[in-house]
Parts: C-alpha cells; sequence; structure tokens
C-alpha cells in the first residue's frame, strides 16, 4: 500500500444480490468475514492466532481455528509523538504491519507514510505476549527502522520479515520509486544490523510494492503485487512471483527472467468477484502451508476482506495457490 494508494478507497457502488457462481468462487478463494487491509503473517501465541493489518494504532485480530475472526486491541492506543516529523499530516492511520516472534519477544513493524508520497518510515514495536489479559501484556515503541526522504529513490514501507537458512532476520519492502529492497536486521535489536549496512535491490516495476519473502526446497520465494490498490472493485492488483538461492539475489521467474528487471511469474490474479489479490502472508504449521492476503470482494461493495487458503508446492518446485478444502502442504 503506498504509490498505488494515492487516493482514498473508491466510492461503494450499490450492492447487489451475489449469484451462487460469485460466493462459490469466494468460498474456494477462501473468504473470512473480516474486513482488512493488508493483514500481516499470521502468528500463532499458545491456542490463538494472530495478524495484523493497516489501521489507527495498528489493527489486530485473533482466532481459535483460522476460520472465526474476531477484532483484538490495536498496538498503539496513544500515538508515537514522532510520527508527524516523518508525514505532518498523520494521525496514526499505520499501513502494512508484519510480525515475527524473536527470542521471547513479538516483533511488530509498520510504515507512517503519506498517500503517493515516499517521505515514510518502517518503524517497531515490541511485546512479550500478545495476550492483552497477560500481566506482561504491553507494546513498547522502538522508533524507526528505517526510512525515505524525497531525495531517496526508494519508499520505506510494505515491510515483510524472514529468517534465512542460518537464522538471520532480514526485511523485504518497498513501494513503486526503485522498487523492492532488503535489509538485515540485528536479531537481538531488530533494527537495521549497522546504519550502512547493504541495501540490496530484489525487484522493479513501475507498479510494484507489497513484498514477501518464504524459503522453501532449497529457494527462497519472492512475492510481489504488481497493479494499483485501494480502488475497490477498480484494483488491478495481482500477484507476482521469482525464486532465488539466496535470499538477496538474484530472483528470477519461471522463464528465467530476473525480478530487478521486469521479471515475475504470475501467481495470482482476480477472478470474478474475487478482485485485486494482495498483500501476501505465508504460515507453516506442521508441514502444512497457508497463504493469507487481501482482496476486493466484488460482493461486497469492493470492500477489503481477508482469505485464507491452501498454499501448495507443484513438482517443478513453484508454489500454487489451493482452493478452500484442498489440503495445505
Amino acid at each position: 500500500m503506498g504509490m498505488a494508494g494515492m487516493t482514498a478507497f473508491a466510492a461503494e457502488p450499490p450492492a447487489a444480490e451475489p449469484d451462487e457462481k460469485a460466493l462459490a468462487i469466494l468460498a474456494a478463494a477462501g473468504k473470512r468475514d473480516v474486513r482488512v487491509h493488508d493483514p500481516s503473517t499470521i502468528v500463532k501465541e499458545g491456542d490463538t492466532y494472530w495478524f495484523f493489518g493497516t489501521g489507527r494504532g495498528v489493527n489486530s485480530y485473533r482466532s481459535g481455528d483460522l476460520v472465526d475472526w474476531e477484532r483484538g486491541p490495536a498496538v498503539f492506543p496513544e500515538l508515537p509523538d514522532w510520527i508527524t516529523d516523518i508525514a505532518e499530516s498523520q494521525r496514526g492511520h499505520f499501513w502494512a504491519p508484519d510480525i515475527i516472534q524473536q527470542d521471547g519477544r513479538y516483533l511488530l513493524y509498520y510504515s507512517v507514510s503519506e498517500f503517493g508520497r515516499n517521505t515514510s518510515a518502517i518503524a517497531l514495536a515490541t511485546t512479550p505476549t500478545l495476550d492483552p489479559e497477560a500481566a506482561d501484556y504491553g507494546w513498547k515503541d522502538e522508533g524507526i527502522v528505517i526510512r525515505s526522504r524525497e531525495d531517496d529513490n526508494f519508499n520505506a514501507i510494505d515491510p515483510a520479515i524472514t529468517r534465512d537458512a542460518e537464522g538471520r532476520l532480514w526485511m523485504s519492502f518497498g513501494s513503486f520509486w526503485s522498487g523492492i529492497k532488503l535489509i538485515e536486521l540485528d536479531p537481538v535489536t531488530g533494527h537495521r544490523i549497522a546504519p550502512d549496512s547493504p541495501l540490496h535491490a530484489l525487484a522493479y516495476k513501475r507498479e510494484i510494492e507489497a513484498p514477501a519473502i518464504h524459503r522453501h526446497g532449497g529457494y527462497y520465494y519472492l512475492f510481489v503485487n504488481w497493479g494499483i490498490c485501494c480502488r475497490g472493485v477498480n484494483s488491478t492488483y495481482n500477484i507476482r512471483v521469482g525464486r532465488s538461492r539466496d535470499i538477496t539475489g538474484p530472483y528470477l521467474d519461471r522463464e528465467g527472467s530476473d525480478m530487478r528487471e521486469g521479471g515475475g511469474s504470475l501467481f495470482l490474479e482476480t477472478d470474478g468477484p474475487f478482485i485485486g489479490p494482495g498483500h501476501v502472508g505465508i504460515v507453516e504449521e506442521e508441514g502444512r502451508h497457508w497463504l493469507g492476503l487481501h482482496f476486493y470482494d466484488g460482493t461486497n461493495r469492493g470492500r477489503p476482506t481477508l482469505a485464507l487458503r491452501p498454499l501448495r508446492w507443484g513438482d517443478d518446485g513453484w508454489p500454487v495457490a489451493g482452493e478452500a478444502g484442498q489440503d495445505a502442504r
């Protein structure tokens, strides 16, 4: 969610009664009854699953079964006082969070920006537990991890966190400008491993954002969004993928094209009322993979909605978006 979101969500068209075919498409796509934009990777604490999404103070959601979800508390009931130093118009509507557990803490990264501008920052909040009833619950503002200014050629939004095969911590991010970037993180602080550490270029397209990296079968798979978000039924988001033996790239698509030069194999696109899928997050549990994302619901005025569906791997090693009811593997 970045340059593509330079305008607010489009005006909602009149509601129409969905037909059986449309409902079947959404059921197969794993639609959940959650209105959310930019869902994070799902994490599990005890018997409860959690994810976070774009919203005032960063929205949270929880579930006991990955099917039925309810809203949890906002990460920031009171907003950090530094946010207007990044974007004067900011009032706490933070974008596109991602979360990972690291050494007894949950690290949550989120975007502070303004539509259509790269005066942005990715910041960090931490907590020892996600359970708001726990005695030690509470989010701590850890400040800015990386920022971009008008004279930079990148946009510091849409963070996605992953570990490499050696357990090192990395953050991919980016939107429009010169594309998707990657930095290494310090596993102790959660911040950039050094102020001058390498900024790796991973992928480029004029309309590109929302990266996610997932390691599987000896490869790192880079998922990105092409197209325009945030326009309801007129959104053109689609998900592209490439892979690399090294987390820093180069990432090549199925035809061998470098994603830094516009490559990217189509992974998932609009299908009837399942419009503009985007913002991938993958969770693996007991050898099963699940694909989380949002889409714009053509049966419900184009509202951004959560989908959770099986993620399968083809015999050629490339990922395939499964349908609800199929085994995830």
